[in-house]
Formats: C-alpha cells, sequence, structure tokens
C-alpha cells in the first residue's frame, strides 16, 4: 500500500482563505472557507486520484466533488475510527454514480442506465434541444411586462451542454408569454416552441395586453 506523506495545511484555496483545516487522511484536507468548502488534496494524493475520478485542480467541492476523493481512498476511509464512515463511503459511491455518471462508468465498468441517473436526462434532453431556445427564467403576472394570466418566460438558444447536464447558451434572449397552466404543466427542459409561446418585444412594461410581434 502506498505511503503518503502529511502536508501542511492549505493557507488558500479556490474558495478563498482558510477558515478551519483538518488532515482527515495523509495529504487529504478537509477544509472550510467564509464561503465554501471541501477537500483540498497534496500533489502527491491528486496524482494518485485514479484518472476517471480526478479533477483538473485538487479541489473537491464539499457539494458534489467530495465523493470523489472518497471513493478514490474508499479502503483507507473505511478505516478511519469515524463513527458511520462506512455509511459515508457509501453514501459518495451513490453521489457519485448519480452526479458523475460517466466518472463512475469509466472507474466500476458499471454503465448507469439513463432512467437511474437524473444527469444523464437532463444531458439527454438539452442534447436534443440543442439550436432550440430554452426556457432560462420567468416572471408572473405580478412582473409589469406580463399580462394578467400569463407567465413571461425568458429564452436564449442552446449551444452545447456540459457533463453535469447543464445547457451552455449563446447570443440574445428572446422573451415569450405562456399561459399559467401551460407553464404549471411544464417538463424541466422546455423550449419556445414546446411551451407554444407567444413572442414579445421585451420585459419592458406593457399595458397587461399581450403585444405579439
Amino acid at each position: 500500500m502506498t505511503r503518503f506523506a502529511a502536508t501542511a495545511a492549505p493557507l488558500d484555496t479556490k474558495w478563498g482563505a482558510s477558515v478551519t483545516t483538518n488532515q482527515v487522511l495523509p495529504g487529504v484536507w478537509h477544509v472550510t472557507t467564509a464561503d465554501h468548502g471541501g477537500y483540498v488534496l497534496s500533489d502527491e494524493r491528486q496524482a494518485a486520484v485514479p484518472e476517471a475520478l480526478r479533477r483538473d485542480d485538487p479541489f473537491y467541492e464539499e457539494d458534489v466533488d467530495w465523493a470523489l476523493v472518497l471513493l478514490a481512498f474508499a479502503a483507507e476511509f473505511r478505516r478511519l475510527p469515524t463513527a458511520g464512515i462506512g455509511l459515508q463511503v457509501e453514501n459518495a459511491r451513490r453521489s457519485v454514480r448519480a452526479w458523475h455518471p460517466d466518472r463512475y462508468a469509466a472507474f466500476t465498468g458499471e454503465e448507469v442506465p439513463q432512467t437511474e441517473s437524473h444527469v444523464l436526462r437532463r444531458r439527454a434532453a438539452y442534447q436534443a434541444v440543442i439550436g432550440e431556445y430554452a426556457s432560462t427564467s420567468a416572471s408572473g403576472d405580478w412582473a409589469d411586462w406580463v399580462p394578467t394570466g400569463m407567465v413571461g418566460v425568458v429564452f436564449r438558444r442552446v449551444a452545447s451542454v456540459d457533463a453535469l447536464g447543464f445547457a451552455r447558451y449563446a447570443g440574445n434572449p428572446i422573451y415569450g408569454l405562456v399561459t399559467k397552466d401551460r407553464y404549471a404543466d411544464r417538463s424541466d427542459v422546455e423550449t419556445f416552441d414546446s411551451l407554444g409561446a407567444t413572442q414579445v418585444e421585451s420585459t419592458a412594461p406593457i399595458t397587461k395586453e399581450i403585444a405579439v410581434l
């Protein structure tokens, strides 16, 4: 088994200056900052992370990427005298499977069905509408540009989709009005056409009557 060297606590991170630091394994620091936190790895540890799980930088944030560290060094984490550590490692495995299905498949050799990963479903949904205008935000008829009984929706053209299933947009937004009932029945990914939107010029105040382009 590889023996890793203990390292000095990281004083600065991509999330800001360290507030608390705890070296949970040699070269593996759990860090908090004023705004965020996660795991920070030494150069030696970062190089030892399996390629399928390794980030480009040694900062593994606390919301999602923390699980990559626990899965990469699962055997060592399981030996820690920490209550519930076995459950934490298992939760990390499940988290990587859900949030990083491609990494999980590459690391374990187990393909993740699309039906079992919201990331894969969302990614497929956005890939299907690349080039179309997808909804990005909405305002109710409390907004001064939205007529009574309608929802004002901002749409942007989908240019590409990242590995986590988040769309990247290009160009200027367009604006549309959608009935409240149709908007309430929306799916996770909707477009101008799928919502049956009526285009309006902008979000400038109107007289509560639909101004159709």
